[in-house]
């Protein structure tokens, strides 16, 4: 799984990415996390509000910071693989 957390490096963007970690820990699961915090990066990724989510190249989530509970969630879905 690989993540990416969009943001200016604003505390709440450190508390997504703290909580990310937290949640990983939780299901016992690994992943890539990237902080992205260029603006212009930022802006072609498509992020329109900050903090935001990407989990293997597809948002998640923008402009809030779930609990802990809704990101163990969130990346439990996101780590399923697909129905054929």
């Amino acid at each position: 799984m690989r993540i990416r957390i969009f943001g200016p490096g604003c505390p709440r963007c450190h508390e997504l990415e703290a909580r990310t970690r937290q949640a990983l820990t939780s299901l016992a699961e690994e992943a890539e996390i990237t902080t992205v915090e260029d603006i212009m990066e930022i802006a072609a990724a498509g992020a329109l509000r900050t903090p935001a989510m990407q989990i293997d190249g597809r948002f998640v989530l923008q402009g809030r910071v779930p609990s802990v509970p809704e990101l163990t969630s969130i990346l439990a879905k996101a780590g399923r693989p697909a129905a054929s």
